[in-house]
C-alpha cells in the first residue's frame, strides 16, 4: 500500500488530502497517470507539469525520476512549485569541493566556442559540458563526478585534463574522440555545465549565465535512452539491491575505466 499526501494547491484537486493506493508496484510515472484519471470532474485538474513529487521526504528527480518504482509503505507527497524569476541552483559537495551543475537551453549557434570561451574567461573554474540526455539524475551525476575526483586525488585520471576526464566517463569510454561524439555538446541539444571550484566563482559564472538557463529536466526518456545507450537489461537492473541501480550500473561502467 502507498501512502498519498497532497500539500498547497494539490490539495484542491481531491476531496481528501491523504488517502492510500492499493498498487504497490507502480512507477511515479504510472502514478500520475492514476492520480490524473482519479480528479473528480467537478475540481481542478491536478498540474502535473508543475509539482514535486517526493518518496519518503526524498525528491524523486534524485532517484530514477518518473521510472522510479514505488515500494509498499512508501510515502508520497505531491508538492505544487510556484515559479518564480529565479532558477534553482543545483549544487553538489564532494570531499569538500563545490560543484554547480547548470542546464543550458538548446538555442546557442556554436555551443562548443561557447565552452572555450567560458573557461577562458573563469580559468579559475573546472567547466565541462556534458550532453543532457547522458546525465540521468543528480545521484548518476554525484557518482560519477565523484570518481573523477578520485582518479585526480590519486594520479589516475583518464586525460591530463579533469574536464576531459569527466567527460570519459559519463560516456563510458577511453577514448576522446568515442567520448566527444557521444557525450560531447551539440548544436540544438540542451546541455549541463558541471562547474568546480569557489562559491565566488560560482556565483560570478551563474550571474553571466542566467539568461540561457533552462531548469534541470530528468526525466523517463533519460533513463530509457541510458539503458538502451548502455547495453543495460532489465535483468541487470533488477539484480542490483539499490533504489537507483541504473546510476549505480553507470557509475560502475565510470571507475572500471581507471588506468
Amino acid at each position: 500500500m502507498i501512502k498519498i499526501k497532497l500539500l498547497g494547491g494539490a490539495k484542491k484537486s481531491f476531496p481528501t488530502d491523504n488517502f492510500d493506493i492499493e498498487n504497490d508496484s507502480l512507477t511515479v510515472s504510472q502514478l500520475i497517470q492514476l492520480l490524473q484519471k482519479s480528479v473528480p470532474k467537478d475540481l481542478p485538474q491536478l498540474d502535473i507539469k508543475n509539482i514535486l513529487i517526493a518518496i519518503n521526504g526524498v525528491d524523486s528527480s534524485t532517484l530514477e525520476g518518473l521510472a522510479t518504482v514505488l515500494k509498499d509503505r512508501d510515502v508520497v507527497s505531491i508538492i505544487p512549485v510556484v515559479h518564480g524569476g529565479n532558477i534553482k541552483r543545483t549544487w553538489l559537495d564532494i570531499f569538500k569541493t563545490r560543484i554547480e551543475l547548470v542546464e543550458i537551453k538548446n538555442d546557442l549557434d556554436d555551443p562548443i566556442k561557447f565552452l572555450e570561451d567560458l573557461r577562458q574567461k573563469h580559468k579559475d573554474l573546472i567547466i565541462q559540458g556534458i550532453r543532457s540526455s547522458y546525465i540521468l539524475n543528480l545521484d548518476h551525476a554525484k557518482k560519477v563526478i565523484t570518481i573523477s575526483l578520485v582518479a585526480q586525488k590519486i594520479g589516475s585520471m583518464l586525460s591530463n585534463k579533469p574536464e576531459t576526464d569527466l567527460l570519459m566517463r559519463f560516456a563510458c569510454t577511453r577514448q576522446i574522440s568515442k567520448a566527444i561524439h557521444k557525450a560531447g555538446i551539440k548544436r540544438r541539444e540542451n546541455f549541463i555545465l558541471i562547474v568546480i571550484g569557489k562559491n565566488s566563482s560560482l556565483n560570478k559564472l551563474y550571474s553571466e549565465l542566467r539568461q540561457i538557463m533552462t531548469p534541470i529536466s530528468f526525466t523517463k526518456n533519460k533513463f530509457d535512452f541510458l539503458k538502451k545507450e548502455f547495453r543495460i537489461s532489465t535483468k541487470q537492473l533488477q539484480s542490483v539491491i539499490s533504489p537507483t541501480p541504473l546510476a549505480d550500473l553507470l557509475a560502475e561502467k565510470s571507475a572500471v575505466l581507471f588506468r
